[in-house]
């Protein structure tokens, strides 16, 4: 048996062994579920990584299953870009299933455990959810796709929902999630239904083989469907408004997998789509996609920048990272329609190995976060400070993770948008004449690059130094302790695959480099190459992770040892000044709002801060002020405007449509007839 298929077979038993367990969950004692929970999901992504790692040595595999689904058959098909994104969803999987175990009742607080995350219905939903990602790029036909997706976006709600009995705020951020993700679903059925329809096949290979046939403005209608679908999943503006709700109020190894997993199969159908199925399409198509993915890059780190909520500022920087890996993407189909595979090589690789880099350190970070909710019960980063003598062990992980996605040396963040940049500042060569759209679309995306990337630097020294830094600001934080062991080692798992990440990218790069070959447009053989320093085909470019990680080591320790050598005194203690006062109070450090207060007054009119402020005067005078209140919030200027004219069209259309059911029997009977007139009226024109 191939390692594919063992793999999958994996997947398939500890799924059935989960739903066995959801079944006999009353036997079950309610502290076991977790564990038996985690294991089975560690097992789930065990068999994804295997299955993934197979494909990605240059395995091929597919199976068809007859009869398996109503109207049509399962059909299985795994190649090395399926592969990719399965060993993805493994990876992120086998990390939060060992964090999960420990997540219900840190505290031994079992009397809840049956309650909320520690619910058998929860617990059966995780591996559940975690299997249909792996089994979203495994599908090889239209109909396996459309029901691993949809059974992927059922399963996941069931976990968003998971505290909705502690918090109002969950059920309305699962309103909100059920609305987009099913609105993205329609969009794909469409998109997948026309272009099966067109081929006159639903598998992927007739498809494949017979989109060259297509008109034109079928295929461009199909790929703007599926674009606005899978849009939606990967969370770019303004389809974004899901993730900053439904993140927050997710279990955070939940928001983990949604975060660094589940977002990562939107872009995963826009390639399988865009470049696979329909040969690379149109220059338009990758111009409008490179558009979006800066304006996602810009809006989400500047949501982020602005967010004092730890949970929902993470939730914005995926984003933030989804419009840099969408920019690459579509750089990469401007170039390939071009005929450059050099560039349009080079940029799909930077794209993916983004979307891996963003899946080990947003793993990192939500895990690093919900370790903070569940020793403090705290999201709000005004009122943390001191954390990092209180949880160490969190504290430097989720500085390793921080450090990352910040794109600063030697994170793992840093190969991927240097390679990003190298390909965007390369398409404007001196030697040659670039066309109109290259000359004004490449120089705009390197400034959005660089801005984002600069931005991103500032939002993570917020969220660590406010967050861990300094002196507590609440009884809460300074009563924090340290998360249980197995969450620690959930975390500790995701830092080692960042560690590799950022010191061996070559080892994935060539993984990546087969994955190419799934995609016609833009193959070509290794466009990175190289031992310990990644060197770029066609143009010039190289760069060593691992030398750049030593200088900055070495730098560190000479700098420190020339400090001790040099200072020759003894260490004293004093207090620091306390501005006129006796002693500093917590009050006076820097907290997120007053750090992102410059960010937000010099982007006012993008970010549109709503200000408040209560004065209180003593009673005996009006002169004398007892009190002053400052509250600052940053809305979502899109959700804020573009959805409430739709909630007023659905509501709109939902009156009158109650207004057509009466209970009447004749007025349902002449819908009947009216309904059939018309679709005869349509085929019998449109045959």
């Amino acid at each position: 048996m191939s390692l594919i298929a063992s793999g999958l077979l994996l997947v398939a038993g500890a799924t059935a062994l989960a739903c066995a367990g959801a079944a006999l969950a009353s036997r079950i004692s309610h502290r076991w579920r977790p564990l038996l929970s985690g294991a089975l999901t560690c097992l789930v992504g065990l068999g994804g990584v295997l299955a993934g790692m197979g494909a990605l040595s240059g395995a091929s595999w597919s199976v068809t299953m007859p009869r398996l689904l109503p109207l049509s058959q399962a059909v299985l098909v795994v190649d090395p870009l399926a592969g990719l994104f399965m060993t993805l969803v493994g990876v992120v999987a086998i990390a939060a299933g060992i964090y999960s175990v420990g997540y219900p009742h840190p505290h031994g607080d079992e009397h809840k455990a049956a309650e909320g995350v520690g619910s058998r219905t929860v617990q059966a939903a995780l591996p559940v959810f975690v299997a249909a990602m792996v089994a979203v790029p495994a599908a090889g036909n239209v109909t396996t796709f459309l029901v691993m997706w949809e059974v992927m976006a059922l399963a996941s709600l069931v976990l968003v929902l998971a505290e909705h009995r502690a918090r109002p705020e969950v059920g309305q951020a699962g309103v909100w999630y059920a609305g987009m993700t099913h609105a993205g679903l329609v969009a794909i059925l469409l998109g997948l239904v026309v272009f099966a329809n067109a081929a006159g096949t639903e598998s992927f290979a007739g498809m494949r083989a017979a989109s060259s046939g297509l008109s034109s403005s079928t295929r461009s209608l199909v790929f703007l469907l599926v674009f606005v679908g899978f849009g939606s999943k990967a969370g770019l503006v303004p389809l974004h408004v899901w993730l900053p709700r439904a993140h927050p109020e997710a279990p955070s190894y939940v928001s983990a997998l949604m975060s660094a997993a589940m977002v990562n199969l939107g872009l995963y159908g826009v390639l399988r789509v865009g470049f696979d199925l329909l040969g690379g399409g149109q220059r338009w198509w990758w111009i409008l996609v490179l558009a979006v993915g800066a304006l996602s890059a810009l809006y989400g780190v500047l949501q982020a920048g602005a967010a004092t909520d730890l949970k929902r500022l993470l939730a914005y920087s995926t984003t933030e990272n989804m419009g840099l890996i969408f920019i690459g993407v579509g750089a990469a189909g401007m170039f390939a329609a071009a005929d450059n595979a050099t560039l349009a090589s080079l940029l799909m690789i930077a794209a993916l190995l983004h979307t891996v880099n963003h899946a080990g350190f947003k793993t990192l970070l939500f895990l690093g976060a919900g370790a903070v909710l569940r020793s403090t019960g705290l999201r709000d980063l005004d009122k943390m400070g001191g954390l990092a003598h209180r949880m160490p062990a969190t504290a430097l992980l989720f500085g390793l993770g921080a450090l990352g996605a910040s794109g600063l040396p030697p994170g793992n963040g840093f190969v991927s948008e240097w390679l990003l940049l190298q390909g965007l500042i390369h398409s404007l060569s001196p030697s040659g004449s670039p066309d109109v759209a290259t000359a004004i679309a490449m120089p705009l995306a390197v400034g959005a690059v660089a801005l984002t990337a600069g931005l991103g630097v500032a939002m993570f020294v917020k969220a660590f130094g406010v967050g861990f830094l300094a002196r507590p600001r609440s009884a809460e934080a300074a009563a924090a302790t340290e998360v249980p062991r197995t969450m620690r080692a959930g975390m500790v798992l995701a830092a080692v695959f960042c560690a590799i990440l950022a010191l061996a990218p070559l080892a994935l790069v060539r993984s990546l480099q087969r994955a190419l070959r799934a995609l016609p447009s833009i193959r070509q053989e290794r466009p990175v190459h190289g031992a310990l320093e990644l060197q770029l085909s066609g143009i010039r470019g190289s760069m060593s992770p691992v030398l750049i990680a030593l200088a900055l080591t070495g730098g560190a320790l000479l700098i420190a040892f020339l400090v001790r050598r040099t200072s020759g005194q003894q260490r004293r203690t004093a207090l620091v000044w306390g501005c006129g006062g006796t002693r500093l109070s917590p009050r006076m450090q820097y907290t997120a709002t007053a750090y992102a207060e410059p960010l937000t007054r010099v982007f006012d009119d993008v970010l549109g801060p709503e200000q408040d402020i209560d004065v209180t005067h003593h009673a005996e005078s009006s002169y004398l002020v007892q009190s002053i209140h400052y509250r600052q919030r940053v809305a979502d200027r899109i959700e804020n405007r573009l959805y409430p004219p739709l909630f007023a069209a659905a509501l709109w259309w939902a009156t009158v449509a109650r207004r057509l059911q009466n209970g009447s029997v004749h007025r349902y009977l002449a819908y009947g007839l009216v309904g059939l007139l018309v679709v005869l009226i349509v085929v019998g024109v449109s045959w």
